[in-house]
């Protein structure tokens, strides 16, 4: 450690604040440059909440926590654990969303993230070694912004996803902060408002696509995977034509993982299986139905197929369980725009008398009569009183999930669902959902957070250094869950409470882990349950 005086206390990974002790500030010429006091990162913590809590609203609270972040890392991580169920929708979704949208107008600090231009692809492997520092970086968040959370193309203002995503693995999962990365991939964007917008940070052009974007996301993977060789890459709010395809093209080659196409998929997976489990109810006996086939509502069908044939069905036997609705309607195999990923669950028209009618949700579900539906619109409301009551006319305990976030954009609201259904449906939701009471007894809502899953799964692939991240490891995450719920009590959740993240996220590194020494995708040999202890970040300051 070389570092002195400002220096030292402009770093955010070194920083401890009032906290350096007396010694620390001869030796490292501080002397002078803080108050006399010497405090305990909890009395810090503690000033720091307090300071918190007076802030007028939700994004003013963000942004407070985030002077905290940009200064001080270490004790930022020690509030949010602390207030962790607090503290997640604040950090990340959804106030998350108004400040990505106002994020060029409001900037202060780069958060120490990478910010990479289509327009100057030369620069990729310079600018990714500046922004580390020198550090090893084991995790990079990536986005091209195209799809964030459900308000769409925001540009270069959506690196504030990939920082946020970031700071959930560190909280969750135990990630040391000073090895991760943040990345925004700025092709430009369709957004007119940010091209019109004098404020606005990023490229001023509409997004490029194609071979040019192709080639940018491929020199920008080489680099990365050249200059940290023990990198696990996540990719995060591709844009609907692109995530899927990038994935692919990558999966088999380096440790990638998509929370879009596959995290919304574990853990819409994970409360599906947890609905069958409260149940006692086969998921090879149910019926599935889509709303919303981009890129997380294709990606989760995708997901419940693959589980549908390792519990015994055949692909064909499982396609047939399978139906996609989106703009145009229910899909069929005979539509022009379908994407690849849609194409497999099209469905023929010959399988309905009344094909050509079938362009609403309401007009499929009636048709197809699902046991499950799982809503990723972005359209609010459109889970209706009579589709709620329909489904509960053909099945005794419908799985609703509407999962479209932010608040505004959900599908329906947990209190109406228990109540239409008369307490029947078994309900997890997108966004934070309070308990709801209904004839004397509490339903617990389960939130279909991906922070259930992803940093559990970076962790366990980090720890043992996977060559890949396979679809058993995705498997095992989204069945570890299952351990962790209360199937007996009466108006019990099907997915876990975030306010065990962290009993989570070791359990699924775990399991992860295990699968991947399995396979045979290890790089590093050793007890695994050492592996993940050697590599768990604590919020505590450290002897410099």
């Amino acid at each position: 450690m070389t570092k002195s005086g400002y220096e030292l206390l402009k770093d955010p990974f070194l920083n401890k604040g009032t906290a350096f002790t007396q010694e620390e500030r001869k030796a490292y010429q501080l002397e002078g440059l803080l108050p006399p006091a010497v405090e305990t990162i909890e009395l810090q913590a503690e000033r720091v909440y307090a300071e918190m809590k007076k802030k007028s609203s939700l994004i003013e609270e963000r942004r407070f926590l985030m002077d905290v972040f940009n200064h001080n890392r270490t004790l930022f991580y020690y509030v949010f654990r602390e207030h962790l169920v607090e503290l997640m929708p604040i950090v990340y979704d959804p106030v998350i969303a108004e400040s990505i949208e106002k994020y060029s107008e409001q900037f202060v600090d780069t958060q120490n993230a990478c910010y990479l231009s289509i327009d100057r692809p030369d620069e990729i492997e310079a600018s990714l070694l500046s922004a580390a520092e020198g550090r090893e970086i084991r995790l990079i968040v990536a986005t091209d912004a195209e799809g964030i959370l459900g308000i769409g193309d925001w540009g270069t203002n959506g690196v504030d996803i990939a920082v946020g995503k970031l700071m959930v693995y560190t909280a969750a999962a135990g990630i040391d902060p000073s090895c991760i990365l943040p990345v925004v991939l700025d092709c430009g964007t369709n957004r007119e408002s940010l091209l019109q917008d004098k404020f606005y940070l990023g490229n001023r052009h509409p997004r490029i696509y194609g071979e040019q974007y192709n080639a940018f996301v491929e020199r920008f993977v080489q680099a990365v995977e050249k200059l940290f060789p023990r990198l696990y890459l996540h990719f995060e709010d591709f844009g609907r034509a692109d995530a899927a395809a990038v994935l692919k093209r990558y999966r088999d080659r380096f440790p990638v993982f998509n929370d879009d196409v596959q995290g919304t998929g574990i853990i819409s997976l994970a409360g599906i299986l947890g609905a069958m489990r409260i149940n006692k109810e086969k998921l090879t006996d149910q019926k599935y139905l889509c709303f919303g086939a981009g890129t997380a509502g294709a990606g989760i069908a995708d997901r419940v197929y693959k589980e549908m044939i390792a519990q015994g069905l055949s692909e064909e036997e499982a396609r047939q369980r399978f139906y996609l609705v989106d703009k145009q309607g229910l899909l069929f195999d005979d539509m022009t725009d379908l994407t690849p990923e849609q194409r497999p669950f099209a469905r023929k028209r010959a399988e309905f008398q009344n094909a050509n009618e079938l362009t609403t949700l309401e007009a499929a579900v009636f048709a197809v009569k699902p046991t499950i539906m799982v809503g990723t619109s972005t359209r609010p409301g459109t889970f209706t009183e009579k589709i709620v009551r329909g489904m509960c006319s053909w099945c005794e305990h419908p799985i609703i999930f509407p999962l479209s976030n932010p608040t505004k954009l959900a599908e329906a609201k947990a209190e109406d669902l228990i109540a239409w259904s008369e307490g029947k449906a078994m309900v997890a939701t997108g966004i934070p959902a309070d308990p709801v009471e209904y004839k004397d007894v509490r339903y617990e809502i389960g939130q279909a957070n991906n922070a259930l899953i992803y940093p559990g799964l970076g962790l366990g692939s980090i720890a043992v250094n996977s060559s890949r991240m396979t679809d058993e490891m995705i498997s095992a995450a989204a069945h570890s869950l299952g351990t962790f719920l209360t199937p007996d009590e009466p108006g019990a959740a099907v997915i876990p409470p975030v306010a065990r993240l962290t009993e989570f996220s070791h359990t699924v590194a775990t399991v992860v882990a295990e699968c991947a020494v399995k396979q045979k995708l290890n790089r590093i040999d050793g007890d695994v349950e050492k592996l993940i202890a050697d590599i768990s970040w604590k919020a505590e300051y450290k002897p410099l």
